[in-house]
């Protein structure tokens, strides 16, 4: 076996050089929720993204007559927020935990390889926690946890129907019951055809808890039977939508008020991607410990709650956030 060797220098050293892709790993850890959506890299504080809306159509030909309808501009603001975390390790126990990976890279391999697997290790880690804070985090300056850091999905959900913006009146809400395996399917159609026939029209994803999933599954197995096209138990694409709603089910959607259906592009989260507020240390103030010390940017947001982008169920008997 090769003798590893890692120093409180290489660590420091290998943050400092593999910076932007540590700082990458925690938005790669999340990547379970946020491959379904649209990520804007370099975001610092508020950013506007307007939604353009507009009418202009051809007639008649008629030199006399001029289209003096506005255009308008809708704007959406996605804000990240810089968090930060300090975290003690020694670097003696964390190495062998990525060390089994790293062994059949041989012996000249391993040491400069192992630091930077530590580094990475630790910054994924941040990930998990990033992952479970996508819909329901709640900005808190007072705040030590990812779900403190930025306003998650939901939570902007709650704040635009407590607004009035997401409403049955504007067709992009519906009230549903609660979700058994005994109704899933009748459901989650009943959300899709509740829709704008504009969202219909494209493709577009319904994120929904992991539970609901299964019950759909269930429900589809018991409702179709033999049904000639019901070829296999796991379903991708909702029935009825002509395959063009796929079915997102998410640990981080646990325990959630709501199911979103709108496109991919329209869920937006924004992050730093090596800002210079961002910085990935590796730090020395204890005899045996090492600290990890991280600053990143995060934030979510829709990018349009029109009924043309977004159709939210709200699930009844659940309480919002």
């Amino acid at each position: 076996m090769a003798t590893v060797n890692i120093t409180d220098t290489e660590l420091a050293k290998s943050a400092v050089q593999y910076q932007k892709e540590l700082l990458m790993m925690p938005v790669i850890g999340a990547k379970e929720t946020l491959q379904h959506m649209s990520g804007r890299p370099g975001t610092r504080g508020r950013v506007i993204e307007s939604e353009i809306s507009g009418d202009i159509e051809i007639g008649p030909y008629d030199p006399r007559r001029t289209d003096t309808s506005g255009v308008n501009l809708k704007p959406r603001t996605l804000e990240t927020f810089l968090g930060s975390v300090i975290k003690e390790f020694d670097p003696n126990e964390t190495w062998q935990s990525v060390f089994g990976d790293l062994i059949t890279q041989g012996d000249a391999l391993i040491n400069v390889s192992m630091t930077k697997s530590v580094l990475m290790f630790l910054a994924a880690q941040l990930g998990k926690k990033l992952n479970t804070a996508i819909w329901n985090a709640q900005r808190k300056d007072d705040g030590t946890k990812t779900v403190d850091l930025f306003n998650g999905l939901d939570t902007i959900t709650t704040t635009e129907k407590t607004a009035g913006t997401i409403a049955a009146a504007n067709g992009n809400m519906i009230v549903i019951e609660a979700i058994t395996s005994a109704n899933a399917v009748d459901i989650l159609k009943s959300i899709y055809f509740a829709a704008s026939d504009e969202l219909q029209g494209v493709a577009t994803k319904m994120y929904i808890p992991r539970h609901v999933y299964n019950d759909y599954t269930e429900n589809y197995k018991n409702v179709s039977g033999a049904v000639a096209y019901n070829t296999q138990y796991d379903k991708t694409f909702l029935e009825g939508s002509s395959n063009m709603c796929e079915l997102v089910p998410l640990t981080s959607k646990k325990g959630s008020p709501y199911i979103h259906l709108s496109t991919q592009q329209n869920m937006r989260y924004g992050y730093g991607n090596g800002l210079a507020e961002e910085k990935i240390t590796v730090e020395k103030y204890h005899p045996f410990l090492l600290d990890f010390v991280a600053t990143m940017f995060f934030g979510t947001q829709f990018r349009s709650i029109n009924k043309e982008m977004l159709m939210v169920a709200t699930i009844d008997g659940i309480k919002a956030l």
